[in-house]
């Protein structure tokens, strides 16, 4: 997989530059496509957007589902001020102190694209004596956009309103120690791995034990991204997500994250027994961890009523929710886990 690092760190990067937050993730599920379209791979787009692609194997009655979810955290327009600022409302669960002075994008319905800043109602040390007391909740936060606007009718004239989509400023950087710093690692780091793993088989006539598909969720970070769509003869399921590094945790940036247990409960002990195991035979650089604070399209998976083994692996990825940070090792070493998986 070595040789198919470079691919997978330009997926990675390319995937942080599209915006995709959860209801607007049809780019980055078109990247997908693109990526994939010209492989001879069969592929569909379910009818909720998520993209799901199949490679056949000898064993096509007992399948194996490998997940990645490409939509991201996010907000949305929820009202326009007297004064020609915006309130907006989160979509999915990130906390206010991590998006504060970040510069942001209002997307309208007919296309048009407004930049901004996210800043607290009292943002001048200068101004407002409690600016740094003030607390971090949705009523405290608004968007000033980079327009000359003084009242909510010139907002209005711009074309921007309600229910409009916000996309947070990425920053993605790859740096020559070999960090990726990005927000929205969570989980586009996963699913560069997955096409990186993809191109991998493809290119060299790998020959797979059993039929494996490739399921691009596109609604993860609001709860139902794997929720339906899950091909019939799946008998094993692994979500591809990220392991969360940090005080009190066993995971690694470095490292190969696979999960034994989230705020649902533990994944399969017999599957990830064997995902250890490949770790083991082949050298590959892990840490199994638990995760009180996560969720995944895997536990979503066996919420819906799906019958089936599940299991949770990722590269490390440290300030999850916030402006993120991996390494090169944890990517290469988790698509070592897969691929040796996917041909177990």
């Amino acid at each position: 997989m070595e040789k198919y690092l470079d691919y997978i760190i330009k997926s990675i990067v390319d995937l942080t530059n599209i915006p995709s937050p959860s209801g607007y993730a049809m780019k980055a599920v078109k990247y997908i496509e693109e990526s994939i379209k010209n492989s001879g791979i069969n592929y569909r787009i379910t009818n909720k957007g998520a993209l799901i692609a199949t490679i056949e194997g000898n064993d096509n009655k007992n399948q194996r589902t490998i997940s990645a979810h490409v939509d991201t955290l996010g907000a949305m327009v929820k009202s326009i001020k007297e004064n020609g600022r915006i309130s907006f409302d989160k979509i999915g669960g990130f906390i206010l102190n991590s998006i504060e002075g970040e510069n942001c994008i209002i997307e309208t319905c007919e296309g048009k694209r407004f930049s901004g800043t996210i800043l607290t109602v009292k943002p001048s040390v200068h101004i407002h004596g409690d600016a740094g007391q003030i607390e971090r909740k949705i009523e405290n936060m608004e968007i000033i956009i980079d327009e000359k606007v003084k009242c909510k009718e010139d907002i209005e004239k711009l074309g921007i309103n309600v229910g409009d989509f916000i996309f947070f400023d990425t920053r993605t950087i790859v740096t020559e120690s070999g960090f990726i710093k990005s927000r929205h690692l969570d989980d586009k780091a996963s699913a560069g791995i997955i096409l990186g793993v993809i191109k991998y088989i493809i290119e060299n006539n790998i020959s797979l034990p059993y039929t494996t598909n490739f399921f691009f969720s596109n609604y993860e970070e609001v709860g139902h991204g794997a929720a339906s769509s899950i091909p019939e003869n799946t008998v094993e399921f692994i979500a591809v997500d990220m392991g969360a590094p940090g005080e009190g945790q066993n995971s690694s940036e470095y490292a190969a994250c696979i999960c034994a247990k989230d705020s649902h409960g533990p994944y399969d002990y017999e599957l990830r027994k064997k995902l250890v195991n490949i770790c083991i035979q082949n050298n590959i650089d892990y840490k199994v961890d638990i995760y009180p604070h996560y969720g995944s399209d895997a536990s979503t998976a066996l919420s819906s009523g799906y019958d089936l083994k599940t299991g949770l692996i990722g590269p490390g990825v440290f300030a999850s929710h916030s402006y993120e940070r991996t390494h090169k090792d944890a990517i290469l070493n988790t698509s070592k886990l897969l691929l040796c998986y996917i041909l177990s």
